[in-house]
């Protein structure tokens, strides 16, 4: 018998990871259902079943033996609970930011770095996700062009704050004082997403620039970022900048693009058709276009991407990657 917990049921990521395993029908016997003392008890209906929510307990994976546990339920959660389910011999998708940068936990996106999820020592990380929609583009082109730098300006919906940016986006439009965000998200672009570094970046810049030379085992890359929350509920957009060490010809370049898994290419500008936030948002696809030549260097291009932040940016990575472990797990029995 398989078995998965889920930490952090309830949340806007978690409520995703729900949809979407409905929708991928795991080869998995049981599901428990945790969260915050707040949410326990609350009825969830899922895989046409009613779950009774848990309060997750320092004896939650003690009580009970689990072969998996996703976990979204932030960074202070994964650290006080993690490792304990790893004791007991539960594998961790985590979907905070605590172990992302730790050098012993894999940083896995299925469609570029595959081969370290069989590298965990428990614990896989799931990235950021503006980090993932990035590199899933970014890994074909540097797989035939050579990444020289990358330049990311953000433009990060509310949704990616939680129900308190959804909450503050429509609070403020009433003129209501924001509650998740120093300033009114309503009418306005804020450059800032989380905390100020003393360097002048913010720590979702630093998270970005640091993830992506992870991820794609590129350290020495030059990487840098602008992350801005613009007033969109849900689906991140960016503006991406990326220089080459080899030539390339435009159309093979899309060509490449277009062949490569998770990525959708809308790119017809005499039919004025690129990717917009409403079209990516419920999907798991990546979706590009506006690519053209940068002529300011000798081989670079600017592109556009969007992708839905909480189902693509979140839960369906960490559902691939707990699919493939299931997979395995399955094919050695």
């Amino acid at each position: 018998m398989i078995k998965c917990a889920i930490v952090g049921a309830t949340g806007l990521v978690g409520s995703m990871f729900l949809r979407v395993l409905e929708e991928k029908k795991l080869p998995i016997d049981k599901y428990v259902l945790f969260a915050s003392k707040k949410s326990s008890g609350k009825i969830v209906k899922f895989m046409d079943k009613n779950y009774e929510v848990k309060e997750l307990t320092k004896t939650s994976f003690e009580d009970e033996r689990f072969d998996f546990a996703l976990f979204s339920a932030g960074s202070k959660i994964s650290e006080e609970y993690a490792l304990e389910a790893v004791k007991n011999g539960c594998i961790v998708i985590d979907n905070s930011s605590y172990f992302r940068m730790n050098e012993n936990v894999p940083l896995v996106v299925p469609e570029v770095n595959y081969d370290m999820i069989f590298k965990h020592k428990g614990i896989i990380a799931n990235p950021n996700c503006s980090t993932i929609q990035a590199v899933v583009i970014l890994k074909p082109l540097h797989d035939n062009y050579k990444l020289k730098r990358v330049v990311y300006s953000t433009y990060q919906a509310v949704s990616g704050a939680g129900i308190l940016g959804l909450e503050d986006l429509k609070n403020t439009s009433l003129n209501k004082k924001p509650n998740k965000f120093d300033y009114p998200i309503y009418n306005n672009c804020l450059p800032q997403i989380d905390e100020f570094l003393e360097n002048g970046y913010t720590k979702e810049e630093e998270k970005m620039i640091n993830e992506t030379r992870k991820i794609l085992n590129l350290p020495n890359l030059n990487v840098t970022a602008t992350a801005v929350r613009v007033p969109v509920s849900n689906s991140h957009g960016e503006s991406i900048n990326i220089e080459f060490e080899n030539g390339f010809d435009i159309i093979s370049l899309k060509k490449i693009l277009a062949n490569s898994k998770s990525i959708a290419v809308l790119d017809d500008i005499y039919k004025k058709i690129y990717p917009l936030n409403t079209f990516a948002t419920g999907k798991d696809d990546v979706f590009v276009g506006r690519i053209r030549r940068d002529f300011s260097v000798k081989s670079g291009i600017n592109l556009w991407c969007v992708a839905d932040n909480i189902r693509k940016g979140a839960a369906s990575n960490a559902v691939q990657i707990l699919e493939i472990l299931v997979n395995k797990k399955l094919n050695n029995i």
